[in-house]
Parts: structure tokens; C-alpha cells; sequence
């Protein structure tokens, strides 16, 4: 492997509002990363969702878990500022997301992964067990799992919906339409918008339908031995997500061997933004035992 990283000055970070936007070149990608939080202990590995680029996180969630982490976010192959051609399968993803983080000289690290992104973890710690240590999967499903195959349909419905009434997409697909999961998805994107310098490139539409693709295939691909993942494993979402539907946590976490689950009520796929203030804490506990 052909690593060379680019990095700023030394100082620590603890806001992602301020974490500078870095680049390592690993295989022939460079991939965009942004880094914070304190150097001692195992890092946390950010996998994005959907569409999602590094402004795509909470900054909630991200200052959070760096309060007591090192955190690591990052653009996959082709997507935001990342170089290359976005795959269309989540195992490339998987092997691409695992360049990266050897890249950066890391030998075990936790991870969360959001929807897109947790299935992206999963197969990791399957193919690469060693380099995790612990998985926290939100609002996300296994290989086979109910209604991801739907996912394309959903979000293609909601981007009209979204379109029709000038909102973002987001309001739609990753938060209820009851009063307080309006009220939240109004108050995420807010704080989406707090960072005003060094974003992110926004998704081509040609990554973002390769990512279609890959979720499409991990939702008609045969159901998997998930007891293979032995790490210890947080399932977190809301009980009313849309996108890949919430029986989907409770079936990782049935399937996991080493699971434990977290549902939030009058929550969608967004459910960990909805409810930061008690997911955090939980995500610190798991994180934070030997």
C-alpha cells in the first residue's frame, strides 16, 4: 500500500465545527477525512449514510463521542472530496473503507455506522475482525433484510415530496411526521448548517445512484452468518424508520451474539440525531468498557 497523508497543524480539536479537513492517499485514493477529539484510546470510525458527505454528521453526535474519543470521519471512494469512482457494491465499500482506516497507521478501531454505513461495518468485521473492536449499528439492517430492497423507491418518493413543499429530503426520510419528529428534523438541519467554512462537496449524482445500487443488491442478497461478528455490538434507531425498517435492528440484534439494542419511540432513521442527548451517553458507556 501507497500511503501519504496530508495534515494541518498538531493541535487537538474538540468541535466539528472547527476540525480541518484532511486527505491520505491510499491505492490510489485520496480520501477526505476530518479528525478531533483527544490522541489516547482506541479511535471511532464515522461511516456515513446515504448521499451523505462529512457535513452529513451531527455535530451533536460527532462532539459528543470526541469529548472522551478520538473521532474519524471520512469520505469513502468517490464521494464528497474523496478521488475515484464510487462502487456499487457495499463489500467494495467495505474494502475501501478498511484502505482507509490502515492508511491512516490504525490497527484496531471502533466503529459506528449509519444506514449505509452499518451495513458497510458489518461486512468488515467479518472480513477484517481484527481491525474493529467494537460496532455501534444505527438505523440500519443485515444483508437480506426487510425492506431495504425498498430503499430506492422511498428515497426517489420523499425527493419529490421534499421537492414539492421546498424542504430538505431529510425531513422526509430520517425523522417522523408527528410534531416533535418535525420540531427535530427542522432543529438537525439547523445545526448541519453551523459549520460555515471548509465544507464538504456535495454528493455527485452518479455516486449517489452507484450507492442505490449497492443498498438495492445488500437487500435481495441472501441473509448472513452474522454470528461470524463476534465484537460486542450497540443496535441503535428509532421505532418508526422508513428507510430500512426498524424489525431489521431487532433482527441484528437477535442474530449478533454479543448485541444489545436501543429503540427510541416517535423516532425515524434519524433516530441517534433526534435523540442525542440520550444516545451519546449510551454510545460513551459502550465505548468507554474495557
Amino acid at each position: 500500500m501507497n500511503a501519504r497523508e496530508t495534515r494541518g497543524d498538531g493541535d487537538v480539536v474538540t468541535s466539528y465545527k472547527h476540525a480541518q479537513t484532511r486527505t491520505v492517499t491510499a491505492d490510489g485514493v485520496t480520501f477526505a477525512y476530518r479528525d478531533l477529539g483527544p490522541r489516547t484510546g482506541v479511535p471511532v470510525i464515522f461511516i456515513t449514510h446515504l448521499a451523505a458527505v462529512l457535513d452529513n454528521w451531527d455535530p451533536r453526535v460527532v462532539d459528543g463521542i470526541a469529548a472522551k474519543h478520538r473521532v474519524i470521519t471520512f469520505d469513502n471512494r468517490g464521494v464528497g472530496a474523496s478521488t475515484g469512482k464510487t462502487p456499487k457494491t457495499i463489500e467494495e465499500m467495505a474494502r475501501d473503507a478498511a484502505t482507509f482506516i490502515r492508511a491512516l497507521g490504525l490497527e484496531q478501531v471502533d466503529v459506528l455506522g449509519l444506514s449505509m454505513g452499518g451495513m458497510v461495518a458489518q461486512v468488515i468485521a467479518e472480513t477484517d475482525p481484527q481491525l474493529i473492536r467494537r460496532l455501534i449499528l444505527a438505523g440500519t439492517g443485515p444483508a437480506g433484510g426487510e425492506g431495504i430492497k425498498n430503499v430506492t423507491r422511498i428515497a426517489h418518493f420523499d425527493t419529490v415530496r421534499a421537492l414539492l413543499t421546498l424542504q430538505d429530503v431529510k425531513q422526509f426520510l430520517f425523522f417522523t411526521r408527528t410534531p416533535n419528529g418535525i420540531r427535530a428534523g427542522k432543529e438537525f438541519l439547523a445545526r448541519l448548517k453551523e459549520r460555515t467554512e471548509d465544507r464538504d462537496k456535495a454528493i455527485r449524482p452518479t455516486s449517489y445512484f452507484s450507492q442505490l445500487k449497492a443498498v438495492h443488491r445488500w437487500g435481495l442478497a441472501q441473509p448472513q452468518d452474522l454470528s461470524r461478528i463476534q465484537q460486542p455490538v450497540l443496535v441503535a434507531n428509532g421505532d418508526d424508520d422508513r428507510m430500512v425498517p426498524t424489525p431489521n435492528s431487532h433482527d441484528l440484534a437477535r442474530r449478533l451474539p454479543n448485541a444489545e439494542l436501543v429503540i427510541y419511540p416517535d423516532g425515524g432513521h434519524g433516530g441517534v440525531f433526534q435523540y442525542h442527548e440520550q444516545f451519546v451517553p449510551t454510545a460513551l458507556e459502550f465505548l468507554g468498557r474495557p
